[in-house]
């Protein structure tokens, strides 16, 4: 255990403090056990060992990763027993997904010790997803999505604004952009953030990101999805073969019948691959909202989950239109429902139609259509129902 407590407390006095993200708020409420996730390099386990370094100074802590080899042939629930005896509070565990059987364990744990508080994080995959239905009456679970355009700014500027309600950003974003664009030129922003800032690691080596980005979605889908979904190394190849094909057509509109043949794959399957991808945060995927969403039901367009991924797996062909929807799917996403609509480019809420385009873009294909929006690249303040693309990336 000395072992332990001497890795924790290095890594917890290592961890930045600069910059610490707000979402950091969320993990000294909610109850006795919490659970963050999120993609692969959004920053989970350093929030985690933030949180331990700010609001737990002077508490019995313990972080730990399960990814850890020394958790190879120890049990969690056991360690947990010998943490309290030795008076431990908080028990942080990173990496859960990694622990075969972890959410049994934790159910344990919070059920045997009821004066120790958990927190954990894992990566928002298939296996954590079905997990967390165990957990769903003990832990409280929060997604963490990738730093928005604000809280890039903020990261590359120490500048802090705060979050946007959408409501505001529709009804009176002439007025809300001038103390904004007072203190920062927010195009000059924009377009960096298009091409890098999504994760918070990009700041540690702006210049091998596109890189280490496009090494982690290798991961993600050769590791993560490879042991958690039971789909043999094979099929795994036809899952990178519908990614290339997505990187290289976004947005995708998938002809399933069709696309099937070409991947020698059933048409279920090929639905199931969709799901997979979104589920690991690499695409976000579009449903009308006539056909609802179902594990059988077809996309009517996909996107990658962030425009970064589009410099990163196809840099030498990106549309300036598909990166600005991106964009603006990649904000609204975290915080609002979204579906394809027949007219436009995205259905808010049911009720918001938004449609995005250049400085030239004209009300032509969203003529007629109640709660219409255009969201205009290039320009810092709007006029009427034309609203800065930027200032949806101040939502979240």
């Amino acid at each position: 255990m000395n072992e332990f407590f001497e890795i924790s407390e290095r890594l917890i006095e290592q961890a930045p403090s600069e910059i610490v993200r707000e979402q950091a708020d969320l993990l000294s409420g909610g109850g006795r056990m919490i659970g963050i996730k999120g993609a692969r390099g959004v920053g989970k386990s350093t929030l985690l060992l933030q949180f331990a370094k700010e609001k737990l100074k002077n508490r019995r802590k313990l972080y730990i990763s399960l990814d850890d080899i020394l958790f190879a042939h120890r049990g969690l629930a056991d360690f947990a027993d010998e943490f309290v005896k030795l008076g431990g509070e908080y028990l942080l565990i990173d990496e859960v997904h990694s622990y075969s059987g972890w959410a049994r364990e934790l159910k344990n744990i919070y059920d045997r010790y009821p004066g120790l508080r958990v927190l954990f994080t894992g990566s928002s995959i298939l296996q954590l997803s079905d997990g967390l239905n165990e957990l769903s009456r003990r832990a409280v679970i929060y997604d963490l999505p990738g730093l928005s355009l604000r809280e890039y700014i903020r990261f590359k500027t120490g500048i802090r604004f705060e979050p946007i309600p959408l409501e505001q950003i529709l009804d009176n974003h002439v007025a809300i952009v001038k103390p904004i664009w007072k203190e920062i030129r927010p195009l000059q922003y924009f377009n960096e953030y298009l091409r890098g800032g999504y994760y918070p690691y990009y700041f540690e080596h702006p210049q091998t990101y596109d890189l280490r980005l496009k090494e982690s979605v290798i991961k993600v889908i050769e590791s993560d999805l490879l042991i958690t979904s039971g789909i043999t190394p094979g099929n795994m190849e036809k899952i990178k073969q519908l990614l290339y094909i997505i990187s290289h057509s976004v947005p995708f509109k998938p002809n399933v019948d069709k696309l099937a043949g070409r991947m020698q794959v059933g048409r279920n399957t090929l639905k199931t691959y969709f799901r997979y991808l979104d589920i690991a945060g690499i695409t976000r995927s579009l449903f009308s909202e006539k056909k609802g969403i179902s594990l059988l039901t077809k996309p009517e367009k996909v996107y990658l989950h962030h425009p970064n991924l589009m410099y990163s797996l196809n840099p030498s062909d990106v549309n300036t239109g598909t990166a600005r929807e991106t964009f603006l799917l990649s904000q609204l996403a975290n915080s609002q429902t979204i579906h394809y609509p027949g007219t436009g480019d995205f259905l808010v809420n049911r009720q918001h139609l938004i449609e995005v385009g250049g400085k030239d873009k004209t009300n032509t294909q969203i003529k007629n259509q109640k709660n219409a929006w255009l969201a205009i690249d290039g320009i810092e303040t709007g006029m009427g129902n034309r609203i800065p693309l930027w200032l949806f990336g101040f939502l979240n």
